[in-house]
């Protein structure tokens, strides 16, 4: 895929030497003459004559000239001959115009001597381009040969390539261009300069139409290299992409993979990657919690506030810096809502537990001051006026105050590093960005 990727952006260099054609004979040039002269008429037909016998190929043609005008008769075995005899002659000083009245020759005798000695003038050719050939494929296969063992230089290329993947690239792309260079410069010594034209326009029409029929698996190829390159996450980073959350195994040639949170693996294609909103959230070691309180309207409101805070701060696990904080909200005509936060370090901390940690004991606390809401009871009063009311002080019920541990859970931890096995595919590194 690489190969073809190269090989496409080089030919759409060489695309408009397909467009070349063979040239058109010229048409007589020149400003005519007013007059009529039968000594340039003579002139202009003997030396027509002259160009005529001195060419075998127009020993059966012949040519009249009358007012500048040249007709031409007789019989040939390929038009292409009347066309550069056509052309010899519109470079004769005072022609006006030329007709053709030559015919194509029906003896098969004839056609088949001609034949025979095209071929024999081809076989000629090639034997005398024995040597130069010789010479073209062998300084071609030296050339392949050096860029092969360029190529070959992993240490090389991995101190200039800063993964895997461009390592590769690069050393495809030394593999590509040394064969093109060994093809180009073959052909120029063995004198093939028209087929070199000619391949490499039909090779860029080729690319053209593959460009459009792999156009997803190219738009995947570039978003490898820029996310090997840029790298926006690391190794066992938490991120979020589309919905999708976990931490990264690992960044192959086809996509990213990634190990949720319930030990799925997810391989999210790199195109999408690249062009979706991705959250990283082990980028920023302090992260903060948030957690929802609702309590009872009557109470005292900043009191309530301020026991949140302290109770914030009084936690191990949450930091000093930056400060928690709490503000009231309201939730409806009835309810009120504390809102709290508070941050923590990802770094030996797991954050999910540590905000259901922060939930239980800021309840705790809440609850054994009175803040919270009444339990939903209806209760029955009967008119008893010899019996004492019943008291309307809610008990607080007991709760367990001791800290929980919201350390990581080792064994997802040990999921993530054996996922992270290297397998020659990771182009990921860990430690940079």
């Amino acid at each position: 895929m690489i190969r073809v990727f190269l090989f496409i952006a080089l030919c759409f260099l060489a695309a408009p030497a397909i467009a070349q054609g063979p040239p058109e004979p010229s048409a007589p040039s020149g400003a005519i003459a007013t007059h009529d002269n039968i000594n340039t008429d003579l002139a202009i037909l003997n030396r027509i004559s002259s160009i005529l016998a001195q060419l075998p190929d127009f020993d059966k043609i012949d040519a009249k000239v009358d007012a500048g005008i040249v007709t031409l008769n007789g019989e040939v075995t390929e038009q292409a001959t009347v066309e550069r005899l056509k052309t010899l002659i519109a470079r004769v000083e005072g022609v006006v115009a030329i007709e053709d009245s030559v015919d194509l020759s029906t003896d098969l005798t004839t056609r088949l001597e001609s034949v025979r000695e095209r071929f024999q003038s081809r076989l000629t050719q090639v034997v005398a381009g024995l040597p130069f050939m010789g010479l073209g494929l062998a300084v071609g296969a030296v050339i392949v040969l050096a860029g092969g063992w360029l190529s070959r230089r992993e240490r090389t290329l991995a101190s200039i390539a800063p993964n895997p993947f461009i390592a590769g690239f690069l050393a495809q792309a030394i593999r590509l261009c040394t064969w093109i260079v060994a093809l180009v410069v073959a052909l120029d010594l063995m004198g093939a300069r028209a087929l070199l034209g000619t391949l490499l326009g039909a090779a860029g029409i080729f690319g053209l139409s593959l460009s459009f029929a792999a156009r997803d698996t190219i738009e995947g190829f570039v978003a490898t290299m820029l996310l090997s390159l840029r790298q926006p996450f690391n190794p066992n980073d938490l991120i979020e992409v589309n919905g999708l959350r976990g931490r990264v195994i690992r960044l192959t040639s086809r996509g990213t993979t990634l190990l949720t949170l319930d030990g799925n693996h997810i391989r999210i294609p790199n195109q999408i990657i690249y062009k979706a909103t991705l959250t990283n959230y082990t980028l920023n070691p302090e992260r903060r919690f948030m957690v929802d309180l609702t309590i009872d309207p009557g109470a005292d409101l900043g009191r309530a506030r301020d026991l949140v805070v302290r109770a914030l701060n009084g936690m191990d696990f949450v930091l000093k810096r930056p400060e928690p904080v709490a503000w009231l909200d309201a939730e409806g005509p009835e309810h009120v809502v504390i809102r709290a936060g508070g941050w923590v370090s990802q770094d030996g901390t797991d954050f999910e537990l540590a905000r259901g940690e922060a939930f239980r004991l800021l309840r705790y606390e809440l609850d054994a001051k009175g803040y919270l809401l009444p339990e939903p009871i209806h209760r029955v009063r009967l008119e008893q006026p010899e019996e004492e009311a019943p008291s309307r002080t809610r008990p607080v019920r007991p709760a367990d105050r001791r800290l929980a541990d919201p350390a990581p859970d080792a064994a997802f931890e040990e999921m993530v590093e054996r996922g992270r096995v290297d397998d020659g595919r990771d182009l990921l590194s860990p430690g940079t960005r």
